[in-house]
């Protein structure tokens, strides 16, 4: 096996080079998965290191490879190899790569937890300004959800959890500068949830008002000062078209959990103005995204 294997080494090197289209060996780009070493704090990289180079193990043994046969194939030393086995050291992107086609599994064997989309949504918040939210470190993070559009795009088009929905108003405020806001409504028209969108940003602008009349830091004040700003005058023009076309759309109900016509009616009498102004029914509040925005600076 060993001259074969060493064969092996050098042409599924430069295939794992030519997949990733990287030179930093800290940045694994396989399909959906893009892992980078730096995303993640110093703990929860060294438990994902550590995963990943025990079931590196529990493959080469599940397949009665010796060390010394994948040490080859990776172009290691068998003592290099041991070490990294055993916690002390971690594979490049390419050794990766190469075990992955080597062994024929997918990406995704490596991930101590399979993320979720929901999971992996939420991480995504934490990381732009939620963080509020509970971020796992044993979710891979993924190059779908790295741009602020993208995720704000999702949680509106999901909707699974009431407490990611506020947990825009951190991240609208903390990535104002960077949020393309008429893509963002274009996109949401054609996903057919528009009103989503104009909804969330009314909240809130008026959660950023609220929170204007407490005692912040400078940098606090700039940053609410600067979205408030920019959502006012994008909403301003809307605000006027939604007059003019009040009446025309049908009520979009959104808490999942609404399962009766009298729960519905409960839901709809407190809904908040800006809810009904939207035709939107929900149990959501201008004061759950000012919480949100309180919680994700720490005052909360």
């Amino acid at each position: 096996m060993g001259c074969a294997i060493g064969g092996e080494s050098v042409a599924l090197a430069e295939g794992a080079g030519a997949l990733t289209g990287n030179d930093n060996p800290s940045i694994v780009s396989i399909d959906r998965y893009n892992y980078r070493v730096s995303d993640m704090g110093h703990d929860a990289t060294e438990r994902l290191r550590t995963s990943i180079a025990g079931k590196v193990r529990q493959l080469r043994i599940e397949r009665r490879w010796t060390q010394t046969d994948l040490a080859e194939l990776l172009g290691l030393s068998q003592n290099r190899l041991s070490e990294i086995e055993r916690g002390r050291g971690s594979f490049t992107a390419e050794q990766l790569l190469v075990v992955l086609k080597t062994f024929n599994v997918p990406v995704d064997y490596f991930a101590q937890v399979k993320a979720s989309a929901e999971s992996q949504l939420q991480n995504a918040l934490a990381r732009l300004g939620g963080s509020h939210l509970h971020e796992s470190p044993e979710v891979l993070p993924t190059e779908a959800l790295r741009e602020v559009n993208e995720v704000i795009l999702q949680t509106l088009v999901g909707m699974e959890s009431p407490r990611q929905t506020a947990a825009l108003a951190p991240v609208i405020a903390a990535n104002i500068n960077k949020i393309n806001l008429s893509k963002l409504r274009a996109d949401l028209r054609q996903a057919g949830v528009e009103r989503r969108l104009g909804w969330v940003l009314e909240n809130t602008l008026e959660a950023l008002r609220q929170e204007e009349g407490l005692a912040l830091s400078r940098e606090w004040r700039v940053r609410y000062k600067r979205a408030e700003i920019v959502l006012a005058n994008f909403l301003a023009p809307w605000l006027q078209e939604r007059g003019d076309s009040a009446g025309i759309f049908s009520e979009e109900i959104l808490d999942h959990g609404i399962a009766s016509q009298a729960t519905l009616e409960g839901v709809r009498a407190s809904s908040s103005a800006i809810s009904k102004a939207w035709r939107i029914v929900t149990r959501l509040q201008t004061d759950d995204f000012a919480h949100a925005l309180r919680q994700a600076r720490g005052a909360d």
